[in-house]
């Protein structure tokens, strides 16, 4: 373990708290307020502040002899980190059992619903460019994007409403979604149909059509989209269309999804 320098005061509070943790993790023994500031070189005071912070997010905890352990909200952490990984695994085995979307774009996205965001987890590329860079961890607003407006549609809109409290943001083309009433339009045709549609709003010329994807609790936060160019679009989207809810349906029954009859 690296200890924190003579220069601990200007370091970053996230970079604190991160070797706060490494060093609670290697330590062999339980370790007091005193002795972690004293072994990393960190003010007494902020240091325990820190821990204090820590402790009430559930990241570590605290015992009757003042000395720190790590929290139990690290395993959600990484319950979360396993989940999204068997998604990938199981988005990029079974895409391989729909024939029709090999030759297209085809996306994975989850929605971080502190942001309203849609982030990339992976992609099986086309050959023909689209214009648009679908690399993992960029990031989308969830509204003007054919994943997002799928999982968001499978929530409460009162949930929807929060999320954007401060206003949908705006627009990225002129087709954006203009507010909440158009976008509860687009939710209730994705509740019929299980499809959603982004019509160029994340790029104009790019059309998108998804669809979310259900876990073993029923929830939906990530899904699966198809990106064509519009003329593409017109000439295959049932077909593709079909083909991506089936690619769906199968990842949810592998994530343990008991929904089907």
């Amino acid at each position: 373990m690296d200890i924190v320098d003579d220069k601990a005061p200007n370091i970053p509070a996230l970079d604190k708290a991160f070797a706060v943790l490494d060093y609670i993790t290697d330590s062999p023994k339980p370790l007091t307020a005193a002795q972690i500031a004293k072994d990393l070189g960190l003010p007494r005071s902020s240091t325990y502040r820190l821990l204090m912070a820590l402790v009430q997010k559930g990241v570590l905890r605290k015992d009757e002899n003042n000395v720190f352990y790590l929290g139990a909200y690290l395993l959600y952490w990484a319950g979360k980190f396993e989940q999204q990984e068997n998604v990938i695994a199981l988005f990029h085995e079974l895409i391989l059992t729909e024939p029709v979307l090999m030759p297209h774009t085809v996306t994975l996205s989850s929605l971080d619903g502190e942001r309203g965001e849609m982030v990339f987890l992976a992609c099986h590329e086309s050959p023909s460019p689209l214009g648009f860079t679908f690399r993992a961890g960029v990031r989308v607003p969830a509204v003007f994007a054919a994943t997002g407006k799928a999982v968001l549609a499978t929530l409460d809109f009162n949930e929807v409403r929060t999320m954007y409290a401060d206003g949908l943001p705006p627009p990225l083309t002129q087709y954006g979604v203009a507010g909440f009433e158009q976008l509860r339009a687009e939710f209730e045709s994705v509740q019929t149909t299980r499809m959603s549609l982004d019509d160029g709003q994340l790029r104009e010329g790019m059309y998108c059509i998804g669809t979310y994807i259900r876990n073993s609790s029923g929830r939906a936060n990530v899904g699966v989209a198809v990106s064509f160019l519009k003329n593409e679009y017109q000439q295959k989207q049932a077909e593709v269309g079909a083909a991506l809810i089936s690619l769906a349906e199968k990842i949810e029954r592998r994530l343990g999804f008991l929904g089907y009859s």
